[in-house]
This record gives C-alpha cells, structure tokens and sequence, in this order.
C-alpha cells in the first residue's frame, strides 16, 4: 500500500514539473490535491478518518475495564428501552455507547455500537435544542463512526464540528471544557484545506481554552503535550509536562472509583509514551 502512496505523489509531482513555469503556480495546487486525495482513498489518512479492523482499541483491553463499561452500557440501555422519551436516559446510554466504543476490536461493532448512540442523542436534541449533553454525546458517538469510515468521514468531521460548536455555546465547561477539547482534536487530527477542516491554529487555540478552564484535569495537559510534540516543539512540551508531574498526584486523589478507572488506564499509557520520547534518558 505504501507503494502506492509513494507513486500518487510521484505522478502529482511529475505532472507539476512537466507543466510549462508559468502554469506551475496554478496547477501546484491541483497537484498537491491530487496527492492527498489519493492517500485519502487509500485509507492512511489522519486516525479521525476511519482505518479497518486492525486499529487498536484507543483504551488498552483490560478485561476489568473493558467489564464495567459492558455493564454500564447494558443497564443504561435497558433504562433508555424502558423509558425512550427520558431525555436523561437517552444522553446516559449515549455516553455509555462512547465509553464502549473504545473498547471495541473492530470496525463493525465500533460503528454498530455508535449507531446507537447517535440514535439516541439525535432523539434528545430532536425535543430539545438547547440541551448540551444531547449535542457533546451526539458528536462523540459521530467521531467514533468517523473511525470506521474513509472517504465517508469527510461529512461526519462536518457534523462534529457543528455539534462541539453548539455546545461550546450552551456549556463551554461541561466534561472539563468537551467542547473546546473536541474542537481542537478535531481540527488537529483532521486533514487541512482543501481535503477537510484540519487547522494548526485553530487546534492550539481550543487545546490551550480547554487547559486554561480546566487546568488540573489531567486531559486537557495530555492533549496540549501530545498537540506540541506533533508540531516539533519540544520545549514547550516539557513545560506543559511538569505541569502534569505536577497536577497528577492531587488529580489521583480527586478522579477516583470506577467511573475513572479507564481514563487513568488511558492516561497513564499516554503519559509514558510521552515521557519516553521527551525524557528518554530518564529514569522518571
């Protein structure tokens, strides 16, 4: 497949070369397109545009883990069933569905499981439009089916940006600053002009308004860092690291139980990644 990738370029860039100089700045454009929209085809575009089945799950498969969202989904689900006009009911089995996703193996029970909740969310802010819960699951469960698709995720990154949007304007602090985090992974992991809506500064903006209402949530600092790390700025991602060093201990002690335990999976897997690359000499 790489081959391939390698080989679209190449025509993309033969064809610019071959082009008389005075046409060249006209078709580089066309060009460059060209070979994105190729890649893109060919399913290694950016992880929000959906790969197959060989992804790994986002959260790391402990069985414990992987249990207790089960459960969750299974008792949230038969409330929503039991009561299908609940509002509450129906953004609780959509946050459920979310949770559940990523734990899935494969692209099938990933889109089958958001399917639902996006059902349910559509159904919430069908009656209600100003409700912010409705509008975050509803965009949550849109970028776990954007996973599963390739071409098809153009419009579903479209959907999710709205959605972020309308929440950022009925509740900007709700899940620790969702709708700015959203936004600025989305805008971070998402091709750029003229494939999608991808954009540098648009990402640092709500990645740093997110870590700015919510400094101590250990999320939004992960974000900041990985974001920078992307970008080749290293010093800035040491700075925000002993800011995590420093948050961590407290944010152990206030983000406990159940609920928590498979963020803390996911956190800790990141943060040791992260340290590895910006401190690999370290014994931490």
């Amino acid at each position: 497949m790489v081959h391939y990738i390698g080989l679209a370029h190449m025509l993309a860039i033969l064809y610019y070369w071959g082009t008389k100089p005075k046409n060249r700045i006209m078709l580089r454009g066309k060009c460059l397109f060209f070979g994105q929209l190729l890649t893109l085809a060919l399913g290694l575009a950016s992880p929000v545009f959906g790969q197959e089945d060989s992804r790994p799950p986002t959260t790391p498969q402990i069985p414990e883990l992987v249990a207790h969202a089960e459960k969750v989904y299974q008792a949230t689900k038969a409330h929503y069933e039991a009561q299908p006009t609940n509002a509450e009911a129906a953004w609780q089995f959509g946050r459920a569905c979310y949770d559940l996703g990523d734990f899935a193996t494969n692209s099938t029970q990933r889109e089958a499981i958001a399917k639902e909740g996006m059902a349910a969310c559509l159904g919430v802010v069908e009656k209600d439009t100003y409700s912010a819960l409705g509008h975050y699951y509803l965009a949550l469960n849109l970028g776990q089916y954007a996973r599963t698709k390739k071409l098809g995720a153009l419009k579903i990154v479209n959907q999710m940006e709205d959605e972020f949007k309308t929440v950022l304007n009925l509740d900007p602090k709700l899940d620790y600053a969702g709708a700015d985090r959203g936004l600025g992974l989305l805008y971070m992991e998402a091709p750029g002009w003229p494939l999608s809506l991808g954009s540098k500064s648009k990402a640092r903006q709500h990645l740093q308004k997110a870590e700015k209402m919510f400094p101590n949530f250990p999320e939004n600092v992960l974000n900041t860092i990985e974001a920078d790390v992307k970008w080749g700025d290293r010093a800035a991602a040491l700075r925000e690291m002993r800011k995590l060093n420093e948050i961590w201990p407290a944010a152990k002690t206030e983000l406990t139980g159940e609920n928590w335990a498979a963020a803390w999976a996911d956190w800790e897997t990141r943060r040791e990644v992260l340290l590895k690359k910006l401190l690999p000499n370290s014994s931490r």
